[in-house]
Parts: structure tokens; C-alpha cells; sequence
């Protein structure tokens, strides 16, 4: 089974930030698009940004100047760096691995004053 590992949640005040990081084997890391998603309490889990093996990103508009996607190859990780948060921000966050289509368990992020 392999492993896909976020980490880095927790609770912040409306206008905090969050850094989330997600780890998977290198084998599959480095040759896969890397997406980060959420899903807030009674909604559909959504894609919130994803990063290809050479480092082009895709945001939804709702996160687009706040949120930012990157990668480090050489570290298996991807990390989301998460700034001027806002209480619609409050979901688990879960990283996915495209080529395999696996999914780590997630990191829940609570934004509330």
C-alpha cells in the first residue's frame, strides 16, 4: 500500500496561515501530478490546487492570490502554503496522488476566531 501523508493543520484566526505538506514514495511522487482538495462539513469534496512533475499549477478561483502550490522532487513533497484564511476555508484538506489515484487520510484546517 502506498503511503500518502499530509501534515500541518490545525486551527487559525481569520486572516492566519496554514502551511500544509504532503509526502509520497519518490517512485510514484516524481512522475505524478500532486493535487490538494477539501471538504467541509455537508459538501462534495473539491480540488483546491494541483501541481504537475514539472511545476505547473492549477488553482480554483475561490483560493486563487491566497493560496499557493509548490514541490520539491527531491523531497517527495508537495507543500500548500495557506494565507489570509477565511472561516469557508474550514475543511479536512487531503493530498492525492494522480497516478495512482491515492489518497491520504488528510489534515483538517479550522479557520474561527
Amino acid at each position: 500500500q502506498v503511503q500518502v501523508v499530509e501534515s500541518g493543520g490545525g486551527l487559525v484566526q481569520p486572516g492566519g496561515s496554514l502551511r500544509l505538506s504532503c509526502t509520497a514514495p519518490g517512485s510514484i511522487f516524481r512522475l505524478s501530478i500532486m493535487g490538494w482538495y477539501r471538504q467541509a462539513p455537508g459538501k462534495q469534496r473539491e480540488l483546491v490546487a494541483a501541481i504537475t512533475p514539472g511545476g505547473a499549477t492549477n488553482y480554483t478561483d475561490s483560493i486563487k492570490d491566497r493560496f499557493t502550490i509548490s514541490r520539491d522532487n527531491a523531497k517527495n513533497t508537495v507543500v500548500l502554503q495557506m494565507n489570509n484564511l477565511k472561516p469557508e476555508d474550514t475543511a479536512i484538506y487531503y493530498c492525492r496522488n494522480y497516478l495512482y489515484n491515492y489518497w491520504g487520510r488528510g489534515t483538517q484546517v479550522t479557520v474561527s476566531s
